[in-house]
């Protein structure tokens, strides 16, 4: 019996412990994340003016768009066309990939542009505001506007809240059973015992969200813990090599090679080493596995140096694939995102009654 005791009063102390030090962390990750979740329709909403333009016959070749970002850019690692399908009214998205060699800032840039006449229509990096509020809270999301050790610290939180997830597990597994079937609810008579009862409904109701939510967070962040990768990120990027082959050409190729590939990125290489490469869903594929086809050219000869299929992946390769959709919520419509909407705030919830419980009990 005692030792039953001493392991609940174990468990029941890293489970308080981790949420007071990452609880102000998760709140942050779960509003930003929450409104991340409407991404694309409050940003267009927002600067609908500014990216809305009128279509004057057909777009600029791919390359037009190309040699202007990279030679007002001059030491960038990348730049990937964000919105390949926009419709003709829609401007053209760009993300930079840069690095100026310190650890302290996440060096993403954005520009938008005209399609039919080239010019640019916002630029800036993610790090202010020039390019709008939205994609600031992108890479807030991301690592906290703190670099590295940002991206470090969220990618930890995400294995916190895990470790929250699975010792909450064992306290209130005598509930679960009983709060699915509405046989245990909420006693509002006053303060702890509605934060307590919050406590136990949310987190039994939002068990396997969070699971899926901090688990893929984690995992498509854990080069964050590769020293490779941070020694890579202070060196700054050298001048631009840009492609001897035409983009466009390669483009059309690359719709060749895959006729059914809707597009939803296209990546134009800056420095020797990376390939250009188209990435998207195929016809009647489910949202969920968007991201599992892909044709690679080389930039500087225009050979054929990859072919991806989701249907030719390996079980985990597929699983994978769902990681970013089961994240975001950009794998279903309007209700599906409004439901991501209101259990992503709970993290938040979950650690103001965790607060509360700690403080009753201190009191």
């Amino acid at each position: 019996m005692k030792k039953i005791n001493l392991t609940r009063v174990l468990v029941f102390s890293i489970h308080s412990w981790l949420g007071l030090i990452t609880g102000i962390f998760l709140l942050l990750l779960g509003i930003s994340g929450s409104g991340l979740v409407f991404l694309k329709e409050i940003d267009e909403s927002v600067h609908a003016e500014l990216l809305t333009v009128k279509p004057t016959g057909k777009p600029l070749p791919l390359d037009s768009f190309y040699l202007k970002i990279a030679r007002s850019h001059p030491k960038i690692k990348g730049i990937a066309w964000l919105n390949p399908a926009a419709a003709p009214d829609r401007a053209y998205e760009f993300r930079l990939y840069q690095n100026d060699g310190k650890i302290s800032t996440y060096d993403l840039g954005m520009v938008s542009m005209n399609p039919y006449t080239g010019k640019v229509l916002r630029e800036g990096n993610l790090k202010d505001f020039n390019t709008g509020f939205m994609h600031w809270l992108i890479q807030f999301h991301w690592s906290f506007q703190l670099g590295l050790p940002g991206l470090l610290m969220a990618t930890v939180f995400a294995i916190t809240m895990l470790i929250s997830i699975i010792t909450g597990l064992i306290i209130y597994r005598k509930y679960i059973w009983k709060v699915l079937t509405f046989r245990v609810g909420i006693k509002w008579k006053n303060q702890s015992t509605i934060a307590s009862g919050l406590h136990r409904v949310v987190g039994v109701w939002a068990l396997a969200f969070n699971l899926v939510i901090f688990f893929t967070g984690f995992w498509m962040n854990m080069f964050a813990f590769d020293p490779a990768y941070w020694q890579k990120q202070t060196s700054p990027c050298p001048a631009n090599v840009l492609a001897k082959q035409p983009l466009e050409g390669l483009l059309q190729k690359a719709f060749e090679k895959m006729p059914d590939l809707i597009p939803l990125s296209v990546y134009m290489p800056t420095q020797p080493g990376s390939d250009f490469k188209v990435s998207g869903t195929l016809k009647d594929q489910h949202p969920l596995f968007q991201g599992g086809n892909s044709v690679s050219f080389d930039a500087g000869n225009g050979q054929l140096t990859a072919t991806k299929k989701f249907s030719e992946k390996s079980l985990w390769a597929k699983t994978e694939t769902s990681f970013f959709p089961l994240h975001t919520g950009n794998f279903g419509g309007i209700p599906v995102k409004i439901l991501y909407v209101l259990i992503g705030l709970l993290p938040g919830l979950l650690s103001i009654t965790g607060f509360m419980l700690w403080w009753r009990k201190i009191k």
